[in-house]
């Protein structure tokens, strides 16, 4: 057995207006005088009520795991659930509810041992019952939840007493552990055999006090929570603000204490500041153009190729990330990512290819449709015009559809034929994959199905030799890269801006947003 214990004037096709209306919305505070004095980060206390504002938020957002979709409402979860697992501020993995689980040789059967004493708000005690109802309410065959991949590979679940549950895959996984760390799989309680997913009961560091979707939730601190150094503020209140300039001036202007997603047009302006602090961390966050493979003209490669050399992805990063990234390869491992294919060549933009892959499909011209909204991500509208410009050298008209913001998730993603989108990505090449390529996948976003992909997709979670098992992610991504039907133009740093009055362990996680969605749990106010 293997124990373990415990990321106008035109500029470049955008208007010289539209680059400048976050900066003055930032106010005369953004632009007078130098950084503000950072307060030095002394050892952690309690005390305050922590105000954050998100670009996030829908108001079709709910309780129920199975439909969570965005980083607001992920944020939300973690700060009132506890999971079995967690990605460390480092990458690791930590025990979080499972206080540690061992292996089979396989890695088949994985036997997780539950940390005593753990209560939900409502009183109740943590149990390995309540593991088990949890995970199942994302394996049932009638099932919606965008987590049903990640454990569909269970076969059996039973309770060896309280707190114990010993898991058996059907297939071995040496990743199953970083899989229960997924923002989806919170344990709840459960009365026979079954959870609520409605409920808002938890055994996380905050308390639930109101919750209005897509616009504001405040909680309080669980005086019972079990983690000792977390859980510092009294309260908190998250709310959505899409805009980002005016997320960034209630930063600027103290209404707030933290943003996440940082307009990039205007960072070095946020940067000058008083008592503002701008962070950033580079990890999996990437930016794609979705096809929907199933719908003509993107249901051909050829097309789908013409349109990934049809963009210049270095322009992207210098003009929509102000640098805080790298250009992406079409596929979604970045470079951090264990198994990341360097070898394979870097597709750039070329005009000549993109008109030779057109004729390929028979075509002389192209006109398709690509919606955008900086609900997707901060700067996509701007994105997509440049991608416009661009595509129309090689005889490809774009047409940008700016969407609304509200209602992006529900109404534009996986409905619309071709459109952007954001993805945190994922700690694993199998995670990242299962969650949006495998055949099947509720966030399979460009519906693509393509056999040797799955194979090697099943073949490679089991593998055990390293060197096999690089090869099979290597060749998933090239398989991604030139016949999937995803641009992925860029890697993003999250960039989040930060009063000083906040302050953060040194370390800041890069598996998600706000140091891996934890940041409630794991700041203080100086």
């Amino acid at each position: 057995m293997t124990k373990t214990t415990n990321h106008s004037g035109q500029l470049g096709g955008i208007s010289r207006r539209r680059l400048l209306q976050g900066a003055s919305a930032l106010g005369a505070a953004a632009v007078v005088g130098p950084l503000g004095a950072r307060v030095a980060h002394a050892a952690p206390k309690r005390g305050g009520t922590f105000r954050l504002a998100m670009g996030h938020g829908n108001t079709s957002d709910s309780y129920d795991p199975a439909t969570w979709d965005n980083a607001y409402v992920q944020v939300f979860a973690t700060a009132r659930h506890g999971y079995l697992t967690e990605i460390a501020a480092d990458g690791s993995l930590v025990g979080e509810l499972a206080e540690s689980w061992e292996a089979s040789k396989d890695a088949r059967t994985w036997t997780l041992k539950l940390r005593s004493g753990v209560r939900y708000h409502s009183g109740k005690a943590v149990t390995a019952e309540d593991v088990i109802a949890s995970l199942n309410y994302h394996r049932g065959e009638d099932s919606k939840s965008a987590a049903k991949p990640i454990v569909k590979g269970i076969t059996e679940m039973r309770a060896d007493g309280p707190g114990v549950v010993v898991v058996t895959l059907e297939a071995g996984n040496a990743d199953f552990p970083f899989v229960l760390s997924d923002y989806h799989l919170p344990v709840m309680p459960s009365s026979g055999g079954k959870i609520d997913p409605t409920s808002r009961d938890g055994c996380g560091a905050y308390v639930v006090d109101s919750y209005e979707p897509g616009v504001r939730a405040t909680m309080k601190r669980n005086p019972e929570y079990w983690k000792s150094g977390r859980a510092h503020f009294d309260a908190v209140e998250m709310l959505a603000i899409v805009d980002p300039a005016a997320r960034q001036n209630a930063l600027v202007t103290g209404e707030v204490d933290a943003i996440d997603r940082v307009d990039l047009n205007t960072v070095h302006l946020l940067k000058r500041a008083r008592n503002v602090e701008v962070v950033t961390t580079t990890g999996t966050q990437h930016y794609t153009f979705a096809m929907d493979t199933r719908a003509a003209p993107f249901d051909d490669n050829n097309v789908r190729m013409a349109l990934k050399y049809a963009l210049d992805r270095e322009e992207l990063v210098e003009k929509i990330l102000n640098g805080y990234g790298e250009v992406g390869n079409d596929h979604p491992i970045g470079r951090s990512n264990r198994y990341h294919a360097a070898s394979l060549e870097q597709r750039t933009y070329d005009p000549d290819k993109a008109r030779h892959y057109l004729k390929k499909a028979g075509l002389d011209k192209l006109e398709v449709s690509l919606s955008a909204a900086d609900a997707a991500f901060t700067g996509a509208v701007d994105a997509a015009v440049l991608y416009s410009e661009r595509a129309a050298v090689a005889g490809i008209t774009v047409n940008v559809v700016r969407e609304p913001n509200d209602g992006y998730w529900s109404n534009v993603w996986m409905k619309k034929p071709w459109s952007a989108v954001y993805w945190g990505g994922r700690p694993t090449e199998d995670w990242m994959f299962t969650t949006a390529y495998a055949e099947g996948a509720a966030w399979n976003d460009t519906f693509w199905s393509h056999q040797r992909f799955n194979a090697l997709l099943a073949e490679a979670r089991s593998e055990l030799d390293d060197a096999r098992r690089r090869a099979m992610y290597e060749e998933m991504q090239a398989l991604v890269s030139n016949e999937g039907g995803v641009v992925v133009p860029m890697f993003a740093s999250y960039v989040m801006g930060l009063s000083s009055k906040v302050a953060h362990p040194e370390q800041v996680g890069a598996n998600w947003t706000l140091d891996g969605f934890r940041a409630i749990e794991r700041w203080w106010f100086a």
